[in-house]
């Protein structure tokens, strides 16, 4: 709907004729799903009067003929009136910006309307960075262009739990990038007339491969082991399992591997001694790689070394009683 603001009427005189000059302005806003419309009113003073309708410096009718060739201009009128003079533009977009003049030339009187047409344009992002893939330790720039009227305000979001504001402006420089400055960044433009209108770009940020975590379950004799490799890496690293220097393959002495993503499990279908000993997961992707070790200990071996601490602590216990028995035996 068309708002008009009566900004101003003045009245200049001169020695020939009274001028009366009316200021308007009319606000449109302009939305592309929609087929608007304005009208600018103007009346003559009387059946003899003459109009002319000038856009600018440029003609656009001078009473009923038409000079502009624009066809969605033409001159309407109310139903029984032979009086109004009113202009119609159709279909009303950005390039109809600016100020149209209705002059009514009278015998006694002429009379001037200037009306200033602003067509505001909601935000609109026309053009924005393709996703990025990086390194980390890379600088990265994205880039975010919208066009509306007034011209709309960018600004970045990085979308984590908190989805501050990061930063003001089409570009969004990250220097060092970090593997925590992965995921979405939301590019927001704004201006006066409507919604903000948002688009999205993702960042992923490679990484060599880091050990966050190895896990034992069971490991009985007889009876089912597992361990399990958690990682962190992007892109998703390769796994390979070693028991000492030799390199373990799925379905082989009773060993299960299964590798994911971010993680690793070893599957020991029935422990027996010869599965014991020092197992180690190695993580590999293109930026590097990592490994981590765990021993599995035969529980023979264990026991072994319960009662081997217990004779140590027995002889500590007998020498320091002959040391004791000895100094009493001084005194």
């Amino acid at each position: 709907m068309d708002v008009i603001h009566i900004v101003v009427e003045s009245c200049q005189t001169n020695r020939k004729a009274y001028v009366k000059t009316v200021l308007q302005k009319l606000v449109h806003v302009f939305n592309s799903n929609e087929r608007p419309l304005s009208t600018f009113r103007c009346y003559l003073a009387d059946v003899t009067s003459k109009g002319a309708w000038l856009n600018r410096s440029s003609i656009i009718f001078a009473g009923e003929d038409k000079w502009s060739v624009d066809p969605r201009v033409s001159i309407v009128s109310s139903i029984g009136s032979k009086r109004e003079y009113s202009l119609q533009i159709q279909n009303v977009d950005i390039t109809d910006d600016g100020q149209y003049t209705c002059s009514v030339q009278t015998q006694h009187n002429p009379r001037t309307v200037q009306i200033y047409l602003t067509v505001q344009v909601p935000p609109k992002i026309c053009e924005i960075s393709p996703n990025v893939v990086v390194n980390e330790g890379s600088n990265v720039t994205l880039f975010c262009q919208a066009k509306g009227k007034p011209e709309p305000s960018i600004f970045w979001r990085h979308i984590t739990p908190s989805a501050k504001k990061t930063e003001t402006g089409e570009y969004l420089v990250i220097t060092s990038i970090t593997r925590d400055q992965s995921g979405e960044y939301e590019c927001n433009a704004e201006n006066e007339v409507s919604f903000r209108d948002i688009k999205k770009v993702k960042v992923t940020v490679n990484y060599p491969p880091t050990i966050l975590e190895m896990k034992l379950t069971g490991m009985g004799l007889g009876r089912p082991g597992l361990i399990r490799c958690e990682t962190a890496a992007v892109p998703s690293p390769l796994f390979e399992w070693y028991k000492g220097e030799k390199k373990l393959f799925n379905g082989r002495q009773g060993i299960t591997i299964q590798s994911y993503s971010t993680r690793s499990v070893l599957t020991v279908s029935n422990m027996t001694e010869d599965h014991y000993g020092n197992y180690t997961c190695v993580a590999i992707n293109k930026l590097g790689a990592a490994n981590a070790s765990v021993p599995l200990i035969s529980p023979s071996t264990a026991q072994y070394g319960v009662r081997g601490s217990g004779e140590v602590l027995f002889s500590c216990l007998y020498l320091v009683s002959a040391v004791y028995f000895f100094l009493i035996s001084l005194y």
